[in-house]
C-alpha cells in the first residue's frame, strides 16, 4: 500500500526510522544488538571462481556486448515539466496592480499550500519589500511518499535476504578498497554496514586530510587568493628533508625500505598494499553477483521504485523547491561554484580559441624555431609554407577539429580529431608540452583559458595531462613545463592521465616489459616524496596534482583474462597490452602505497578516478567499483542493474559526458544521465575534451563549513542553490534503501538466535 504523508499529517522523523523486517515465518522478539559475526553466505558460495571465469570468456568472445534484458525506458517527460514551470512563472510574476488576495491564492494554487498558516506566511513574504533583509527559513517539512506493508520491496523475504547479503557484501568490498588506499567512502552508507561489521569501521580515514575550518556560515563564498604565485620565490630551506629511504619495485609494485644501501625484507617499510591473490577472489565475487538472477531482479525492481519514487517527489514538490531557490537573493545556476572533473588539457579551449592562437602566433613568432626535421630546424612559417597555407587561409572548417559523425565508433578517428588541419606536426607543437619549444605556446594557450576561468569567477576544472611511463624523465618535463611558464590558476588543479599503450611502445622496442613501465610511472612520484629535494620542480606540481586517470578506446577487444595465472609484470613482454583490470589494480596497488608514504610525510594523497563503463565488457565497471574514488563515463551501467544500484548505494561519482559520448558510442537521445539522476546516483555534467573538488578549504567558503556533514545539515542553499528539500529527499530515501537490506540481513541474524534459544532450551528440558 502507498501513503502519501503531508507535513500536517505525519510529525515523525523518517530519518531516523528504522523498524526490523520481518518475515511471515518469523516470531515476535524483542530486538537485540548482534555481537556474534554476521551471516553473508549465499547460494553462489564456492562458484565464485567458475561463474566469473565463465563470464569474463563470455566477454572476450563476443566483440560487442549485447544488450541486457534490462534496458530502463529512455522517455522522461521534461516538455511537460518545463510547461509546467513556465506557467508558473507567469502566473507569479502577474502585475502587482492585481489585487494581493488573488495573487496569493494562485501561489497557493501552483505552489500547493496546504494551510492557513501557509498562506500568511506567503502573505507577509510578499508584503516584505526588501529581499536582502528577509531572513532564510529552512524547509524542514515536505510532502513524502512511502510504503507500508511487510514486503516493502516486492519480493519474497528469502529473495530479499539474499540479495541483501550480495548487496552488502560488495559494500564491503569496496569499502575494503576504499580504506586501504585512503580514498574516501560514502559516510553514510558506513554508518549502516558499521552495524554488520565485526571489526569497527575507520569513518575517518579521509576526513583526517581535512584541516579544521573557520570559515563561518556567514562569510564571504570566495575564498582567499593567495598573493603569491605558488612557483615564484621558493626557499630551498623550507624543502622538506630527505628521509633516507630506498625504494625497489618488486612484481610490479613499489616497495620502500629504510636505506637505500640494503634493500631487503628486513629492511622493509610497513606499507600496505593490496594482496594479488586476495583482490581476484574478490572480483570473482564481484563477476558472480552481478550476474546474479533473483539479485538483478530485486536491483531492477529498487532503481524503478526510485525512478517512480522522485518522478512523485517533483511532482508533490516541485513548486516549493523552486520558490525556495528564488527567495535567495542573487544566487543562481550561473553564479554558484561549478567545477568540470573530467576534461583534457589538450582540448580544454574551443575552435575558435585555438585558431585565433595559431593565427597570433604566426604573425608574432614567425622566425622561431618551433621544429626539428632531419636535423635542419623549421620556423614557424616554413612549417605552414610546406602546407601551402597562410594565416588568411585558415578558419575553424580548415582546422577540422570537431567531432562528427564519422568519429561514431572510429576511436581512431576521434583520435586523429586533434591534429589542426589533420598534421600531427602541428599537434606537436600547439598542444603538447614536451617539443622543441618545451610546450611554449601550449602553456600560453592554458594561461589564457585559465584567465577566461579567473574572470568567469564561477568555473573551476580539473585539467588532464598525460604521463605515458615510456621514459623516466617524463615527470620532471611535465614539471618543469608548468613551473617554466608558470602554468597555474586558483581556478585549476591537475589529474594526471595514463595511456594504456604498452603494446604500442613495446612494438615499437621503447619498454622490455610492463613493469619497467610502472617504473617509469611511479618511480619519480616514489623519490621526490622520500626527497622532495632531488626533483623540485615535481614537488611544486605534485602540490597541486590531486590523482590519476586510466584512459583508451575501452572497445578495443582483449586478449587475456586476468587471474592468478597471468604473467606478473616484469614477464608481460607479450604483443598483446595488458587486460583493463590488470592496469588498473597495478595503478592502484602503487597508489595505495604511494598515498602511505606521502600521509606519513604530511603531503596529500592522491585518488584513481579513471575513464570506466564508457564501452567494452562490463567488468570495467566491476574495477571501478572496486578500486576507484570516482569514474568518468559510466554509460555501461544501464545495462547492468545491480551494479547500477551498488554505484548508488556507494554513491560513486560518476562524471558524464553526453555530447562527448554522442560523436563515439551513444546518441545524445539515449544518453543515461536524466535516469541516473532521478535515480539519485551521484552525477556531474562535464564536457571530456565533477563530482567533488579537491580543494578542500576552497569547498567550505564555496559550500559552507558544514559541507562534510550528511543530509539536510550539509546544505547551505544561500551558497548552493540546491533546496533544503531536495537534500532532504535525497539523504533520506538513501538512507531507506540501506535500511532496507541492513535490516534484512538483522532480522534473519535475529531469527536464527532465537531459533539456536529455542533449541537450546528444548535440549536442557530434555535433560531435565
Amino acid at each position: 500500500m502507498t501513503r502519501i504523508f503531508s507535513p500536517s499529517l505525519s510529525a515523525v522523523d523518517l530519518r531516523g526510522a528504522r523498524h526490523l523486517l520481518t518475515s511471515q515465518h518469523s516470531l515476535p522478539g524483542i530486538p537485540v544488538a548482534l555481537k556474534q559475526s554476521i551471516d553473508l553466505r549465499t547460494s553462489m558460495d564456492g562458484k565464485y571462481k567458475e561463474i566469473a571465469e565463465e563470464l569474463f570468456s563470455r566477454s572476450l568472445a563476443e566483440s560487442e556486448m549485447r544488450s541486457a534484458p534490462y534496458e530502463f525506458p529512455e522517455d522522461s517527460p521534461i516538455e511537460q515539466l518545463e510547461e509546467r514551470r513556465q506557467r508558473l512563472e507567469r502566473q507569479i510574476s502577474q502585475d502587482v496592480k492585481f489585487e494581493p488576495d488573488i495573487l496569493l491564492r494562485a501561489k497557493q494554487e501552483f505552489m500547493k499550500t496546504d494551510s492557513a498558516t501557509d498562506l500568511e506566511y506567503m502573505k507577509e513574504q510578499s508584503e516584505t519589500p526588501d529581499l536582502q533583509e528577509r531572513e532564510l527559513v529552512t524547509e524542514k517539512e515536505y510532502q513524502r511518499v512511502t510504503i507500508s506493508g511487510e514486503e516493502k520491496c516486492g519480493v519474497p523475504f528469502t529473495d530479499l535476504l539474499d540479495a541483501a547479503k550480495c548487496v552488502v557484501k560488495a559494500l564491503f568490498i569496496r569499502e575494503k578498497y576504499m580504506g586501504l588506499s585512503m580514498q574516501s567512502f560514502c559516510r553514510t552508507t558506513a554508518r549502516y554496514l558499521q552495524e554488520l561489521s565485526e571489526r569497527p569501521l575507520d569513518l575517518d580515514i579521509y576526513e583526517d586530510e581535512i584541516p579544521e575550518t573557520t570559515v563561518t556560515a556567514d562569510a564571504t563564498v570566495h575564498p582567499p587568493v593567495s598573493e603569491t604565485h605558488p612557483y615564484e620565490n621558493q626557499d630551498p630551506a623550507s624543502t622538506p628533508p630527505d628521509m633516507g629511504y630506498g625504494c625497489m619495485m618488486v612484481d610490479g609494485v613499489m616497495h620502500v625500505y629504510t636505506t637505500r644501501n640494503t634493500m631487503e625484507k628486513s629492511t622493509e617499510l610497513d606499507l600496505p598494499y593490496p594482496d594479488l591473490q586476495e583482490y581476484i577472489a574478490d572480483m570473482n565475487v564481484m563477476m558472480a553477483l552481478i550476474i546474479n538472477g533473483p539479485v538483478k531482479s530485486f536491483c531492477y525492481r529498487r532503481l524503478q521504485y526510485l525512478s517512480s519514487k522522485f518522478q512523485m517527489h517533483i511532482l508533490l514538490n516541485e513548486m516549493k523547491e523552486l520558490a525556495a531557490q528564488k527567495k535567495v537573493p542573487h544566487r543562481d545556476f550561473y553564479n554558484i561554484r561549478k567545477v568540470d572533473t573530467h576534461i583534457h588539457a589538450s582540448s580544454c579551449m574551443n575552435q575558435k580559441h585555438l585558431l585565433r592562437f595559431i593565427k597570433r602566433a604566426m604573425k608574432k613568432y614567425p622566425k622561431e624555431i618551433v621544429h626539428v626535421e632531419r636535423g635542419k630546424g623549421q620556423t614557424l612559417m616554413e612549417v605552414f609554407e610546406s602546407m601551402n597555407l597562410t594565416a588568411f587561409d585558415l578558419s575553424v572548417d580548415t582546422l577540422d577539429m570537431h567531432a562528427d559523425r564519422n568519429t561514431f565508433h572510429r576511436f581512431d578517428k576521434f583520435n586523429a580529431k586533434y591534429n589542426p588541419i589533420g598534421e600531427s606536426i602541428l599537434r606537436e607543437i600547439f598542444i603538447k608540452t614536451d617539443n622543441y619549444i618545451e610546450g611554449k605556446y601550449f602553456g600560453h594557450i592554458i594561461k589564457e583559458v585559465m584567465a577566461d576561468l579567473e574572470e568567469s569567477k564561477y568555473q573551476n576544472v580539473e585539467l588532464r595531462l598525460s604521463i605515458y611511463g615510456r621514459s623516466r624523465d617524463e615527470w620532471d618535463k611535465l614539471a618543469s613545463w608548468a613551473v617554466k611558464h608558470k602554468v597555474y590558476s586558483d581556478n585549476v588543479r591537475w589529474l594526471v592521465q595514463v595511456p594504456r599503450l604498452f603494446d604500442v611502445y613495446h612494438t615499437k622496442k621503447q619498454l622490455c616489459n610492463f613493469q619497467e613501465m610502472l617504473e617509469n610511472i611511479f618511480m619519480p612520484l616514489f623519490e621526490v616524496t622520500v626527497d622532495p629535494s632531488s626533483h623540485p620542480e615535481l614537488h611544486l606540481f605534485l602540490q597541486h596534482v590531486v590523482g590519476f586517470d586510466s584512459v583508451d578506446d575501452e572497445s578495443k577487444p582483449e586478449q587475456h583474462i586476468f587471474n592468478l595465472d597471468s604473467p606478473l609484470p616484469v614477464n608481460w613482454t607479450e604483443e598483446d597490452n595488458p587486460p583493463y583490470s590488470y592496469y588498473l589494480y597495478y595503478m592502484y596497488a602503487n597508489m595505495t602505497v604511494l598515498n602511505h608514504l606521502r600521509r606519513q610525510r604530511g603531503f596529500h594523497t592522491l585518488v584513481l578516478r579513471p575513464h570506466c563503463g564508457e564501452a567494452g565488457p562490463i567488468h570495467h565497471l566491476v574495477s571501478g567499483f572496486m578500486l576507484s574514488e570516482n569514474i568518468s563515463h559510466g554509460l555501461l551501467l544501464r545495462k547492468a542493474p545491480v551494479l547500477q544500484y551498488l554505484y548508488y548505494l556507494a554513491q560513486i561519482g560518476i562524471a558524464m559526458s553526453p555530447l562527448s559520448n554522442n560523436s563515439l558510442f551513444l546518441s545524445y537521445h539515449r544518453n543515461p544521465l536524466p535516469e541516473y539522476l532521478s535515480r539519485g546516483l551521484m552525477v556531474s555534467l562535464s564536457t571530456d575534451d565533477p563530482l567533488q573538488f579537491h580543494f578542500t578549504k576552497a569547498k567550505s567558503y564555496w559550500l559552507g563549513p558544514n559541507y562534510i556533514k550528511e543530509g539536510q545539515e550539509s546544505n547551505d542553499i544561500r551558497r548552493t542553490n540546491v533546496p533544503d528539500i531536495r537534500v532532504a529527499y535525497r539523504y533520506e530515501t538513501m538512507c531507506e534503501e540501506l535500511n532496507l537490506i541492513t535490516q534484512a540481513i538483522r532480522t534473519d541474524e535475529l531469527e536464527t538466535i532465537e531459533e539456536e534459544g529455542s533449541l537450546c532450551m528444548g535440549a536442557v528440558q530434555a535433560e531435565k
